[in-house]
């Protein structure tokens, strides 16, 4: 236990050193009813306590997330805001579909994941806003399971300026979570990005956050499992790669 709070700890003062050397603000992070922005609230929140700011960005959500960012903002005392993406996300994404439907090339197969990741993107873009106005740096909520296999819509929640709980497994982000205080609802809950009706992490993975922790700690898994995460890590390398250049002709 003692390790783990001094990991938080450090955690803290590398959040305020990645602002002081930027030359920023504060910091900022969308807060979706999870745990893991929930974890994440409460470190930005120890790190700046009077320049930390959550931001709730409900698109179509389910209204249990909304009532758990809430829930969350109240426990963390962080200072928060409430935008609604809705509207702006139907509109855009209408727009988009009726134009490129006129010209014949919509492609309805991939239509959800369009869907969700233009949700993802449309929240990033919000945050960011924010940010700019305020001067603060904006945080990501991704862990190492998902930085490993690539669960983060590129350029959306995976558009951030810091990482801080990067380096932790799933069931880390709990242990933390446990400790700063995050309420039980937000833990006991079924991992969701909330990109549509009935969304859930695993489900959409094929496989669990318990499989992904082991195998990247190096643990025998099942055979189906490692093949799904193998997968998965392969075909996302490009969202953890810098963009390709040419070389120079």
């Amino acid at each position: 236990m003692e390790a783990m709070f001094k990991k938080i700890d450090l955690t803290v003062d590398w959040l305020r050193e990645k602002v002081n050397e930027s030359k920023s603000k504060g910091l900022v992070v969308g807060i979706s009813g999870g745990i893991d922005s929930a974890v994440v609230a409460y470190l930005i929140k120890k790190a700046f306590p009077e320049n930390s700011l959550g931001v709730i960005l409900p698109i179509k959500s389910n209204p249990q997330d909304v009532e758990h960012a809430n829930l969350l903002v109240n426990k963390c005392r962080i200072e928060s805001m409430n935008i609604n993406l809705t509207k702006t996300h139907e509109l855009l994404f209408n727009e988009i579909k009726n134009t490129m439907s006129s010209d014949q090339l919509w492609n309805p197969t991939y239509q959800k994941i369009s869907d969700a990741n233009l949700r993802a993107r449309l929240r990033m873009s919000t945050l960011y806003t924010i940010a700019n106005n305020l001067g603060y740096m904006v945080v990501g909520t991704d862990n190492k399971a998902e930085v490993y296999t690539g669960y983060f819509t590129k350029y959306g929640d995976g558009g951030v300026d810091l990482l801080p709980i990067a380096n932790l497994l799933k069931r880390e982000v709990y242990e933390w979570a446990k400790v700063l205080g995050v309420p039980n609802e937000i833990i006991n809950k079924a991992p969701s990005a909330g990109l549509w009706d009935g969304q859930t992490d695993e489900l959409e993975m094929g496989t669990t956050y318990d499989y992904i922790d082991a195998y990247i700690s190096g643990n025998e898994i099942p055979e189906k499992d490692r093949v799904i995460i193998d997968k998965l890590h392969i075909s996302s390398e490009h969202k953890r790669s810098a963009i390709p250049t040419p070389p120079i002709f």
